[in-house]
């Protein structure tokens, strides 16, 4: 079967583009897999593919490079258009409702037309208008699911599958390090100054233990601002990006997720990542938060938002330093809870659904 994966760019940092990576990589062990890329503004994409993976991209934005139109939306859509009505592929999944309703309208009907989605978009117009003509829609979470059956009101089908983790074995934490780790992109909805706020008051408690922040983005230099102000430069560090978030998780103890929901910009895959490297999640139990993934005492700690959030998150950290058997129990519930989004699984739900026989009918 040729799979082709369209996303916007395959350059992001980003936790939807790494679930994509993932996918691509298995299902590419027995399919013709293509990641098309709407744009491509670095050398390199920024989490290792597969060699089995072909790559290839709409617009070409590097420095640089010279282009017969001007750039902006509407070159970029035309061009788009043109890429995706002479597509060769049996099955297309668009990431991003903008890329889905192209797909809807463009692609041939004799093309499986799946769109991948983390969350429910606003305003729903266009997707009312022309989801309907897509062959399924495709939810990460429950939540999720429930969300865009809601909202399709049985116009088109919905199913869930959930992300899938990076091809194993993955590295797994001996929880022996005096460490807490957070990582993803340094934007507001992520709350890293819920985390640095709660850690000043773990810092003066348990001044041996230490904050270690992977990422980057346009909060950096508020974080940096945070971390100074409260007399943290001993305790929380920044290092920097990187591809292999698990292999850092790997390292701690703890991971911290502070996030104020998971949106389709900010996915669960820093979760799962982390329980993956058997390590104990906490995080707030938001509406579409880490709930989704962690259960409440078997793999993490969820922590009531609200109020007075911030102590009580402080509080929950302070609770699992100090108590190492649990720790290790959440651990061990944690790998568990991973399992569901091996890579071979969440093919495999993608290789049945892209096979349906309905798909095939209708077609």
């Amino acid at each position: 079967m040729r799979i082709c994966l369209l996303v916007p760019s395959i350059c992001g940092m980003r936790g939807d583009v790494r679930s994509m990576v993932n996918l691509a990589g298995e299902l590419a062990e027995r399919h013709e897999v293509e990641i098309l890329s709407v744009r491509r503004h670095r050398e390199r994409p920024f989490f290792p593919i597969s060699p089995k993976v072909r790559l290839s991209w709409v617009i070409d934005e590097r420095p640089g490079v010279r282009h017969l139109l001007p750039r902006g939306q509407v070159h970029t859509e035309v061009a788009l258009w043109r890429r995706l009505r002479v597509l060769r592929a049996d099955a297309v999944i668009a990431t991003r409702p903008g890329l889905s309703v192209l797909v809807a309208r463009h692609v041939p009907r004799d093309t499986v037309r799946v769109a991948r989605e983390w969350g429910r978009p606003s305003p729903p117009g266009p997707i009312t208008k022309f989801y309907p003509r897509l062959d399924a829609v495709v939810a990460a979470t429950e939540r999720g699911r429930q969300d865009w059956d809601h909202l399709l009101h049985g116009g088109a089908e919905v199913r869930l599958i959930p992300d899938a983790l990076p091809a194993g074995p993955w590295p797994r934490s001996r929880m022996d390090n005096r460490i807490v780790a957070a990582g993803g992109r340094w934007v507001p909805v992520k709350a890293y100054d819920r985390l640095i706020r709660a850690f000043a008051v773990v810092a003066d408690k348990r001044p041996d233990w230490r904050l270690r922040l992977y990422g980057g983005g346009p909060e950096e230099r508020r974080l940096r601002g945070l971390v100074q102000d409260l007399n943290l430069h001993n305790h929380v560090y920044f290092m920097g990006t990187t591809s292999d978030l698990s292999g850092e998780f790997a390292k701690a103890s703890i991971v911290a997720v502070t996030s104020r929901a998971e949106t389709p910009q900010t996915p669960g895959m820093t979760v799962i990542e982390a329980m993956a490297s058997g390590v104990p999640v906490i995080g707030f139990d938001s509406p579409s938060g880490p709930g989704e993934f962690v259960v409440e005492g078997r793999s993490g700690v969820l922590v009531a938002e609200g109020g007075a959030e911030i102590e009580a998150y402080a509080g929950a950290l302070l609770a699992l330093i100090d108590d190492e058997r649990r720790r290790r129990e959440l651990a061990a519930g944690a790998l568990g809870a991973a399992a569901v989004h091996t890579a071979p699984v969440v093919a495999g739900q993608w290789e049945r659904l892209l096979t349906s026989s309905s798909f095939r009918a209708a077609s």
